[in-house]
């Protein structure tokens, strides 16, 4: 998308912590790396009015100037092309048949477990670099609007056009834009219903770099609120679960501090994240089960995404029906 004219953007509750030139990625994938870089180095592109770098970490509100686009790159620095994507014919097909819902400007996809949402040191394949193989018919590449971890699966969203993202993205920062998320824990909550209200900071660099704890001083607010669904005497419990803001692993860490860690979460539960039985997989069972957002031309969109393979086993497993939850987002009284 070329621009002619500069322009301000401000960073989503959703891209929060991801790199500046993720970000730029992300909403200008045409601008090659080479001049993205030519773009910080003259001070073009500036966050929150400031000189920056590729590998800055973003904060939810900032503004980012964006230079007028789309002139041709310098030679001297045009980036060596990539390889293409090696894909199978089975991946293809997969990743075309998890789409749940699609329209002009939307796609809702049921993200498999496993699949990393985006790229990072020595990954290769990750959806966004798949993103064209649910192009369709339309003459532009899908863009990302939020994120899942790698190992949650569930409800998706892409805007079809860059006009339908951003309207998408403006719902998540607005809050207008509602998730609901299923997990298997292991042990039983005190009470049956509840919220949680506890500031998340990401940890000491290094390998923790990636993971979060509750810090009343220094954290970032985070608030959830949490059903039990059914429950397997003490063992075990069902939760629905809702998101009132966008933290990274916010769901995986409440829960935890709920003394009921996830299921295959051993990031945040330790040894205690693993139940024992032979029905139980030790995989992470966090699901988003369905999302409801404003449509980007009018009216809206609400999708339930049906449960991966190995949660499906693991409810069967003690006997949980996925119809005793009723429909989602109406458990929670709003804040």
């Amino acid at each position: 998308m070329a621009l002619s004219s500069v322009q301000t953007l401000n960073v989503s509750e959703d891209e929060a912590e991801i790199r500046l030139d993720r970000w730029f990625r992300r909403h200008f994938p045409e601008i090659a790396h080479g001049m993205l870089e030519k773009y910080l180095r003259t001070g073009q592109v500036r966050v929150d009015g400031k000189r920056a770098k590729s590998n800055q970490r973003l904060e939810s509100g900032q503004a980012i100037r964006v230079p007028p686009l789309g002139g041709p790159p310098l030679l001297e620095e045009a980036p060596r092309e990539k390889p293409a994507l090696k894909v199978s014919e089975a991946e293809a097909r997969a990743l075309r048949e998890a789409v749940l819902y699609m329209d002009e400007d939307v796609i809702v996809l049921n993200k498999p477990p496993g699949l990393a949402v985006q790229g990072g040191t020595g990954m290769d394949k990750h959806l966004d670099a798949m993103l064209d193989l649910l192009r369709f018919d339309a003459e532009e590449r899908p863009r990302l609007v939020h994120r899942l971890d790698k190992d949650t699966s569930g409800a998706l969203l892409l805007g079809r056009t860059a006009t339908a993202a951003a309207r998408l993205a403006a719902s998540f920062r607005s809050r207008s834009a509602r998730k609901c998320y299923w997990a298997l824990v292991v042990g039983v909550p005190k009470h049956p219903m509840g919220r949680i209200d506890a500031p998340l900071a990401k940890m000491g660099g290094g390998r923790l770099g990636d993971k979060v704890q509750v810090d009343e001083e220094e954290g970032r607010r985070a608030v959830t609120y949490y059903r039990v669904v059914e429950k397997a005497l003490r063992s075990a419990a069902w939760l629905e679960l809702e998101p009132r803001t966008g933290r990274t692993h916010q769901l995986r860490a409440h829960c935890a501090l709920l003394g009921t860690p996830i299921q295959g979460d051993g990031k945040y539960g330790g040894q205690e994240a693993y139940l024992s039985g032979q029905g139980v997989s030790k995989k992470l069972h966090l699901h988003a089960r369905a999302i409801q957002v404003p449509h980007p031309r009018k009216g809206e969109i609400r999708v339930v995404a049906p449960l991966p393979e190995h949660m499906a086993a693991s409810f069967a497993f003690f006997g949980f029906d996925p119809g005793a939850a009723g429909e989602p987002f109406v458990s929670f009284e709003e804040d």
